[in-house]
């Protein structure tokens, strides 16, 4: 069951061979399960049924994860800047 603060996100679309996925990890700006909610359809459409993303709003840096076999980094960059939210990779 997911806590208010952790919320993730798993495709439901997956099929034939599944290269190795991608893990990014981003420091972000998003605060609450609100602000995940907005972006939650555009998150989805960014990694059309390939991949799941989480974020963790209990980390002092309000964590979001993405697992994908597409490479997305600079789309989620864009996506949360356009929302007004820092994103910013981390390694």
């Amino acid at each position: 069951m997911e806590t208010p603060l952790q919320i993730e996100h798993r495709s439901t679309r997956r099929t034939g061979l599944v290269p190795p996925a991608d893990v990014l990890v981003f420091r972000t700006s998003v605060n609450n399960p609100d602000q995940v909610n907005t972006l939650r359809p555009l998150l989805d459409l960014t990694l059309a049924g390939s991949g799941q993303w989480n974020f963790d709003l209990e980390d002092p840096d309000r964590i979001l994860r993405v697992e994908s076999e597409a490479i997305v980094r600079e789309r989620i960059k864009a996506l949360l800047a356009g929302f007004g939210h820092v994103c910013v990779e981390l390694e």
